[in-house]
């Protein structure tokens, strides 16, 4: 397979590359997301039947973890490589990959066939996907970015962002479709149907990923000779506090898009007592307002300032969440849908919607793939990857759900400080510099610090 720019390709336009990232992103994310919902509502009986079922919920949100445990070591390979040999190549393998991952689950036998062998080779194939997401991220966010002309670096930023909600979308759509099936036909095989059909969507999204062209910023780092040997040591020896400032600053929005998507799911049905569809329902419609909502704070973000549209999501996640579980405790099925939009899709917009060119464009371009990644994954691996569990836990030991507002709380305080400390300014001041003429300022002097 080739991915080298043809002579066809090497324009590609902006928005042709931010939709080309948001689609591949979307299919990833679908991959993705159907596991959580799976770990909700199959898993526990399939996979861990002998388990009680608390255990049993426990167990499959364990396996939903672990497949972020492969995170940063995805971020760092496909970082290194995307740094080395070009972001386009890497988001290809990641897309395969993740594919062929998914598509496996949705024929993997149960416990009742295979006995221990059938959770074990679930895990497998849950690090395989992790392995494989930890990568995408920060290829689409770069391909995006990179393309994206000065000044506009948040709108189209925020494309690849957009995959998340829209592979939650559809994923609880494609779940919402299988649950409908009549008896226990649901459990017995109709789960199977969101994995086997990821299939042909990775195949759309391959071929379009393969009509866009390289990265210009990756194009001019290669011309000039500025491709680093190793662009984990020199992120870090060049990038240290950005990596880890980028690690907190995601940690509200990872934790909070994880409980919404995963946990919620299975308290709502189990304990507040709504009904399945209402509450794939619920997740489904904020993943479409989220959808809409990222591009906006990406644009705003243009004018205002990515730190500044980000710390609005922060704290807005913290003060809303606490309302958000006093409504889904009524045990009204109106009331879970505002609730999952408020925190999902309203409250998260403002800073997923700049994610992309906030974590990015705080690197210099010869490690940008690696820092990025490497940042993003270890919060993933800190905050995302257990807070199903750590959620479910505390809940079962308390008996409340205050435990896990307070919980959230905490994460968003993290995130807070930690966007304060990123290197930059606040508002018009701020957007001025990061659309400034010539070059975007890097935070930490560096022989190439040069924006594409």
């Amino acid at each position: 397979m080739s991915t080298k720019t043809s002579p066809a390709d090497s324009h590609t336009g902006p928005m042709k590359v931010a939709m080309a990232s948001l689609i591949g992103t979307t299919v990833e994310y679908y991959d993705f997301f159907i596991y959580g919902t799976a770990a909700a509502l199959v898993f526990p009986k399939l996979f861990f039947p002998e388990a009680s079922p608390l255990m049993g919920t426990l167990l499959s949100f364990a396996t939903f973890g672990v497949g972020f445990l492969a995170r940063p070591l995805g971020g760092i390979v496909f970082g290194h490589f995307g740094d080395r040999v070009g972001r386009k190549t890497m988001l290809i393998i990641s897309l395969v990959g993740m594919g062929a991952a998914t598509f496996l689950m949705g024929l993997l036998p149960g416990y009742a066939q295979i006995g221990i062998a059938a959770p074990i080779l679930l895990t497998v194939l849950r690090i395989i996907q992790g392995f494989m997401v930890g990568g995408e991220w920060g290829g689409a966010t770069l391909m995006a970015v990179e393309h994206a002309p000065k000044g506009k670096k948040g709108f189209f930023g925020a494309f690849p962002q957009m995959g998340a909600p829209a592979g939650t979308s559809l994923a609880t759509v494609a779940f919402l479709g299988a649950t409908q099936l009549p008896g226990d036909q649901f459990i017995t095989w109709g789960w199977r149907l969101p994995f086997l059909v990821s299939a042909v969507l990775v195949i759309v999204g391959l071929i379009i990923r393969l009509t866009i062209a390289e990265s210009p910023a990756f194009t001019a780092a290669r011309e000039k000779q500025e491709l680093v040997k190793l662009p984990i040591k020199e992120a870090f020896r060049s990038h240290p506090k950005e990596i880890f400032l980028v690690a907190g600053t995601y940690l509200s929005q990872g934790v909070f898009a994880y409980i919404t998507m995963s946990y919620l799911v299975n308290y709502s049905t189990a304990v507040a007592q709504i009904d399945r569809t209402s509450v794939l329902l619920g997740v489904f419609l904020a993943g479409l307002v989220a959808v809409v909502l990222y591009p906006v704070f990406g644009s705003l973000s243009d004018k205002y300032g990515r730190k500044t549209m980000y710390l609005i999501g922060a704290v807005a996640m913290g003060v809303l969440i606490g309302p958000a579980f006093m409504l889904i405790n009524t045990g009204v099925a109106a009331n879970f849908v505002l609730a999952v939009v408020l925190i999902f899709g309203v409250a998260m917009a403002p800073a997923a919607g700049v994610t992309g060119s906030l974590f990015s464009m705080v690197f210099s371009r010869e490690v940008r793939y690696t820092g990025a990644s490497v940042g993003y994954t270890i919060s993933q691996i800190c905050g995302s990857a257990f807070a199903p569990t750590i959620a479910t836990a505390l809940f079962a030991a308390t008996k409340s759900s205050d435990s896990i507002v307070v919980y959230l709380l905490i994460v968003s305080a993290i995130s807070i400080i930690s966007v304060a400390l990123l290197p930059g300014g606040w508002g018009r001041k701020e957007a001025a510099r990061q659309n400034g003429e010539g070059q975007e300022t890097q935070p930490t002097p560096h022989p190439s610090t040069a924006d594409a």
